[in-house]
């Protein structure tokens, strides 16, 4: 059977509530939405909430576009214990009395900040060996941990209140960043545990939560124009002809002076194509139309 006609193509940007898996978000989408295709372009923890990109129809081929953005989130970080877990699923045990003064905190989070060696946590979906990682280590068994090359732009102290412990941070931070892992690692150059009680992605990035709306109220009104999600990339308008030729994979002249990376290609104000710069044309890489 083909694809009804009435079946959105685009994305809509959803505002994911604590406890549903990204799994769970993206199904609800998809019955919300006749049964459409759908997909996210990045996980968020069941504890976690925020935005989170959904892309329907043939869109869901455009995550690879999407997936490496920069992300900002505003995290909730428990001082004075710590999370086997590094967030709320614990165990969370005991830790040392926490600072006292706002300044160590602030000064311990510039620490945080830019080209870092991040350690993945040991509760991850990483594999080692062939075995996610969360398996070996609740199963008790012993492995290195890997690392991962990250970028943290910035880590800004919103409030901190010592006699919770309890900071709020907001983050900027490259794709594949572990917020939990800074927490944790946040508390151990304290000296006092700490672990990412809540945390809310606020951005994926030039797109921002505020836009953003709740799974139960997603429906095929909701869905955009692919192209509103695609702001990062440049854009370049075709005429007819030059859009019936991408529709058929054909290229098309760049008229971008010295153009290089991707183009999304428009039609009459809708995305036709993501293209990729190749000796002075553009050819289509993704395409949406036809």
């Amino acid at each position: 059977m083909g694809r009804r006609p009435d079946m959105p193509t685009g994305a809509v940007l959803v505002d994911k509530p604590a406890g549903p898996t990204s799994h769970d978000v993206v199904a609800a989408c998809r019955r919300a939405l006749g049964g459409v295709r759908a997909g996210h372009t990045g996980t968020l923890d069941p504890f976690a909430t925020g935005l989170m990109v959904v892309l329907t129809g043939r869109a869901t081929r455009l995550a690879p576009f999407l997936s490496g953005l920069p992300k900002g989130y505003r995290a909730g970080i428990a001082l004075g214990a710590r999370s086997e877990s590094g967030d709320p699923e614990g165990p969370i045990t005991a830790g040392g009395a926490v600072p006292a003064s706002v300044d160590a905190v602030r000064d311990a989070l510039a620490g945080m900040v830019g080209d870092l060696t991040q350690v993945v946590p040991g509760l991850s979906a990483v594999k080692v060996g062939g075995e996610r990682l969360y398996a070996i280590t609740r199963r008790g068994g012993e492995v290195e941990r890997p690392t991962r090359a990250v970028v943290v732009e910035r880590a800004d102290l919103v409030s901190y209140d010592p006699m919770t412990g309890r900071a709020e941070v907001d983050i900027r931070c490259s794709a594949g960043t572990y917020v939990r892992q800074i927490a944790v690692d946040l508390g151990e150059a304290l000296g006092c545990g700490g672990y990412c009680a809540t945390l809310r992605r606020t951005a994926v990035g030039h797109l921002g939560v505020d836009g953003a709306i709740a799974p139960d109220a997603v429906g095929s009104a909701q869905v955009t124009d692919a192209l509103a999600v695609l702001g990062h990339i440049g854009r370049v308008d075709l005429d007819p002809v030059g859009a019936a030729a991408v529709v058929h994979g054909r290229p098309v002249p760049d008229p971008r002076a010295g153009g290089a990376g991707p183009a999304a290609l428009v039609a009459d104000g809708h995305l036709v194509a993501i293209a990729e710069a190749d000796a002075g044309v553009l050819r289509p890489r993704v395409v949406l139309a036809g």
